[in-house]
């Protein structure tokens, strides 16, 4: 008689749809695809509000992302929230060692939560916002970015994780017409948000003058840049300033900066996603500066 296999069969495909729901989650935190669309995902109720939040209170969420946090010393943790699965993930060991606040919830209390739309793979932190930086912690720093009013907080998010891969020192916005640190923004920079100082100012010009005082040549990138970005590098210390997609650098903005330039692309596409544009322009700056 032949041996009936079929229960090894089912041990097999259960570890191998393990190993692809592993893959495919790894590549959607990097951000290599999308996340799963509205309709597709279970409905909440239709009532459902975010939660109110402290001015200084952050929910942080997905695996990359808190353990990045807790991984950050300057993190000041609340409360950690885990599933028994998210917790083995993060190799959490006993969590009641753990140094603050742990309770094990379910995947449907988070979601109740933090909605719809968070893809928070068993896993919510509640932090304080990180502490603000100064602009003079920069003075050594031989490459930043500034946003001139990027609102979209994945956006921000995909630009942060280039940021930290090509080693920029910060990452400058606007307080406002930009997104604060939040859940949103911290699980779209898949963990950078605790790499890299995220420096929010209330007047970009009078910030673009100072970084002048500090040795920076500032750079704004607008597609009708009167040269290509190559021909502009100059000094030891870039200051790159990337505007909003649709409306670009703002005119002030545009006056400010010591010079404009633009990306030369060879394809009949001659415009970029603000995150792309900003990974080629960190690339070429280092290039540049030989870092």
């Amino acid at each position: 008689m032949s041996k009936d296999k079929s229960g090894d069969k089912s041990a097999r495909d259960t570890h191998y749809a393990n190993l692809r729901r592993a893959h495919r989650d790894a590549r959607r935190e990097r951000g290599e695809i999308p996340t799963p669309r509205q309709d597709k995902r279970k409905k909440m109720p239709a009532d459902w509000k975010p939660p109110a939040l402290a001015p200084e209170q952050v929910l942080l969420y997905g695996l990359h992302t808190v353990r990045a946090a807790l991984d950050n010393p300057e993190r000041k943790i609340v409360r950690l929230s885990v599933t028994q699965n998210a917790a083995a993930r993060l190799e959490l060991g006993d969590l009641s060692a753990l140094p603050f606040p742990t309770e094990v919830v379910t995947p449907q209390d988070l979601d109740k939560i933090l909605g719809p739309d968070a893809i928070h793979q068993g896993v919510m932190l509640e932090t304080r916002a990180l502490p603000h930086r100064r602009l003079e912690a920069l003075r050594d720093c031989p490459l930043i970015l500034v946003l001139d009013q990027v609102t979209d907080p994945h956006n921000v998010g995909a630009i942060m994780r280039s940021a930290v891969a090509f080693d920029a020192g910060a990452l400058i916005t606007t307080m406002r017409h930009s997104p604060t640190e939040s859940g949103v923004l911290a699980k779209s920079a898949s963990g950078a948000l605790e790499l890299i100082p995220y420096i929010q100012i209330t007047n970009l010009a009078d910030t673009i003058d100072e970084l002048h005082k500090l040795g920076f040549l500032t750079i704004g990138l607008d597609s009708e840049g009167p040269e290509p970005l190559e021909g502009t590098f100059a000094g030891d210390r870039i200051a790159l300033v990337l505007g909003s997609e649709g409306k670009g650098l703002r005119q002030k903005t545009r006056q400010t900066v010591r010079a404009l330039a633009r990306l030369d692309m060879p394809g009949a596409i001659k415009s970029l996603n603000v995150s792309n544009a900003a990974a080629i322009a960190m690339y070429a700056a280092r290039q540049f500066l030989n870092i």
